[in-house]
């Protein structure tokens, strides 16, 4: 008998215990549970899984989610390689004597609004505008250096490879995204500047911006005019000029909706205006552009466009 009521007082106890102590357990690991899931972006049984194999240490569980969805990314980007990912943005950075214009690419726009992605875009036009200041120099007014898939891949940030951080990434998302291209402008001398632009532009004019279209400007003009290039590189990405054009060689086209060089386009700002004319009036002589378009067929190699070997991209950052 007395047996029997020890047992029961120890079950009575045990029952106590439970009422008045698990639910501050679980309401303790639960606050773990969702600061982890909205620190990562994980799921909620991946961050549940973590949490108990590393006994609630938050620190342990976020870099252990980290280390499988980078293994899970590699895996995943080699298993998606395949598929079309043609969404995504065009970032731009630059200051008066530098610029980068970058891609990446992803297969859903819904992605592409993903805060992930925009710092996997920012950290890589980052890593580019990097590079630009560290380019060789090269005869000519500016060096202008395009960057493929693989190139960008190895320029890294904080330490880490754009393809490392690109596969966490893939890991997180599960769908495929590609670091595309890039262009990296050095300009030679104090005479030229560099002006970037992306569109939609946001509502406050920085050095750095992320849209569906983006432009580099390499120009020169005289210090008693207002600087026009931001202006410049607006017209560039909403009237896509193929080239500058010459007076000499190039004549204007009948239809002004058709013309394809910069100088004959009606001005985007003012279309009373050709570009030349407003280059006259503002004394800006133009040296270079270039425009991207997000998921715009490729040409393999850019006009002008020094193309980097790769240990060059390695060695230089």
């Amino acid at each position: 008998m007395k047996q029997k009521l020890d047992c029961y007082s120890k079950m009575i106890l045990q029952l106590v215990r439970r009422l008045h102590v698990s639910p501050v357990c679980w309401k303790s690991e639960s606050s773990l549970l969702a600061k982890l899931r909205k620190k990562t972006g994980y799921t909620i049984a991946n961050c549940k899984k973590a949490l108990e194999m590393h006994n609630n240490d938050s620190d342990k569980a976020e870099a252990w989610l980290n280390e499988q969805a980078q293994a899970m990314g590699w895996a995943k980007a080699t298993k998606l390689a395949g598929r079309t990912a043609l969404q995504g943005l065009v970032a731009v950075k630059f200051d008066a004597n530098h610029g980068a214009l970058v891609e990446l690419n992803c297969e859903t726009d819904f992605v592409a609004k993903n805060d992930k992605f925009h710092k996997m875009i920012e950290d890589a036009t980052l890593a580019c505008f990097k590079f630009a200041h560290t380019s060789l120099q090269s005869k000519g007014p500016i060096t202008k250096m395009e960057l493929d898939s693989e190139q960008l891949g190895n320029l890294s940030v904080e330490g880490k490879k754009l393809s490392e951080i690109l596969a966490l990434f893939i890991g997180t998302v599960g769908e495929n995204a590609v670091l595309r291209r890039a262009e990296c402008w050095k300009a030679n001398n104090k005479e030229v500047k560099i002006a970037g632009y992306t569109h939609p532009a946001p509502a406050k004019s920085e050095d750095y911006s992320a849209g569906k279209y983006g432009a580099l400007l390499a120009y020169k003009q005289s210090g008693d005019y207002e600087d026009i290039g931001r202006q410049l590189c607006q017209h560039v990405v909403g009237c896509a000029p193929k080239k500058i054009g010459n007076k000499d060689s190039d004549k204007p086209n009948k239809n002004s909706d058709d013309e394809i060089c910069l100088i004959y386009q009606e001005y985007l700002l003012d279309p009373s205006y050709t570009v030349d004319e407003i280059l006259e009036q503002n004394k800006v002589e133009l040296i270079d552009y270039v425009r991207f378009s997000c998921g715009e067929a490729v040409e393999n190699n850019m006009l002008g466009v020094e193309k980097q070997p790769l240990d060059t991209v390695q060695t230089l950052q």
